[in-house]
């Protein structure tokens, strides 16, 4: 009798899927708590009677940019500690304790008291979550077969836009209601709730009752040779093939967080669209009007990431090989964001959520295909050092836009330097991999 073959693997993508939809709804609160005028005046050190002017906006946006970059540098610092930790510990334990980092310094946001104390709880998260993507990728490679592997990862990876979509609608009703320090300690309770599931759901594919023989063996249809053997970071380095992901990384990273921390603004600010907000989203009304262009977004943006991670995987069932699948779904998803420069020059708001929407959903899509090339490149024991590595370096270049960007758009409210530089990156970002890695292979680490 055939074996009966159980898909528990699908349920621990599920897992992935609400453990990324959480890491995004802790990182995304404050670009909407941010439109509140309560906190601007609290971080400012203002009263709470008074009037907020163009100039106090202005600053406020300048010393929010520092934030958003300190988070960014946390999070680089954080992928080179979660990444080796999480190879040093292995996935169950690695992963929870960065869980449990995040969820304790999500926390901590509703205590401080000005911008210096919101610098330090940014420090913390930043740290934490950088544990998500090296977790998240080391589990599809230790529980999926290549073939199945970018439909993996683009489905766990869908779960960044459910949490910004959620914080869309959420968090302008909380914090109208119930204020900016209670909005912080609702979302980050969800962050233990995830470490509890986690902690009773996860072990390896070998280890797990619920595993049945034949899945096993599907799992390890392709396996490569894999001990517990722990590769060294000066040991990845020299491999051009670290460096064309960490390259990627570098220059695509920031377009995303570009979108998740200065899109509220650039909808709510733009007189253009005429959205005629009430302060601190005051009604129903509002907090739809504002959380529509959202809801849209990264609705087309999840099916992005769906559906760009299944096409490299049909491209490699129906015979093409891992690295002409992966390299044109990728120039797919690079092309269709460079009409994403006009989203900043329109005045009709609907041409501009396409564009975005468009743009959102492409990088997700291709973020979904790069990610896989880690685990169709390097053994399973060095996949979450490897996307540490890419990480830091996508941080790094977070940070140094994340620090422009505030510059930028405190002056003179200019946003089209950032969206022409969006337009333009994937492109480039697709021909440096290209150069360095002719052919996605798997290496052999020595």
């Amino acid at each position: 009798m055939k074996e009966f073959t159980t898909r528990y693997r699908w349920r621990i993508c599920g897992l992935l899927f609400f453990a990324t939809t959480i890491n995004y709804v802790d990182r995304n609160v404050l670009s909407f708590i941010l439109l509140n005028d309560d906190f601007i005046r609290d971080m400012l050190g203002l009263a709470r009677d008074t009037v907020l002017s163009d100039e106090h906006r202005a600053a406020f946006k300048k010393l929010i940019g520092t934030v958003d970059a300190v988070f960014k540098g946390a999070y680089a610092l954080g992928f080179v500690l979660m990444g080796l930790l999480i190879d040093k510990l292995g996935t169950r334990i690695g992963y929870a304790i960065s869980i449990l980092l995040w969820g304790v310094s999500a926390i901590a946001h509703s205590l401080v008291g000005s911008v210096a104390g919101l610098r330090f709880a940014r420090i913390g998260l930043g740290i934490g979550e950088a544990g998500n993507f090296p977790a998240a990728n080391k589990t599809v490679a230790e529980w999926f077969p290549k073939r199945e592997r970018s439909t993996a990862v683009g489905f766990f990876n869908a779960g960044a836009n459910l949490g910004i979509i959620s914080t869309a609608f959420a968090v302008p009703y909380l914090t109208s209601h119930y204020g900016w320090r209670v909005t912080f300690i609702l979302t980050s309770s969800l962050a233990f709730v995830l470490l509890i599931l986690w902690l009773i759901s996860y072990r390896k594919p070998e280890n797990h009752p619920k595993v049945s023989i034949a899945e096993l063996e599907l799992i390890n249809s392709d396996k490569e040779e894999f001990t517990n053997h722990k590769i060294s970071w000066f040991k990845l380095f020299p491999y051009r093939q670290t460096w064309a992901f960490a390259a990627a990384k570098f220059m695509t990273d920031c377009i995303w967080w570009f979108y998740l921390f200065w899109l509220p603004s650039f909808f709510a600010e733009n007189a253009n669209f005429k959205l005629n907000l009430k302060p601190n989203f005051s009604s129903w009304e509002d907090i739809l009007t504002m959380g529509m262009p959202f809801l849209v977004i990264y609705l087309v943006s999840d099916l992005g990431s769906i559906i760009f991670g299944r096409v490299s995987s049909f491209f490699i069932q129906k015979g093409w090989s891992v690295n002409k699948a992966r390299k044109t779904t990728m120039l797919i998803c690079a092309l269709c964001v460079l009409p994403i420069f006009m989203a900043s020059q329109t005045s009709n708001i609907f041409i501009a959520i396409a564009l975005i929407s468009l743009a959102a959903a492409a990088h997700q899509g291709w973020s979904a295909n790069l990610f896989t090339t880690v685990s169709d490149m390097f053994p399973k024991n060095a996949v979450a050092s490897v996307t540490g590595i890419g990480g830091m370096f996508g941080a790094i270049g977070g940070m140094l836009f994340s620090y422009y960007s505030g510059i930028i758009i405190g002056s003179d409210k200019n946003y089209l330097p950032l969206f022409a530089i969006a337009s333009i990156a994937y492109v480039v970002a697709l021909a440096i991999f290209h150069l360095l890695i002719r052919e996605i292979k798997s290496v052999t680490i020595r």
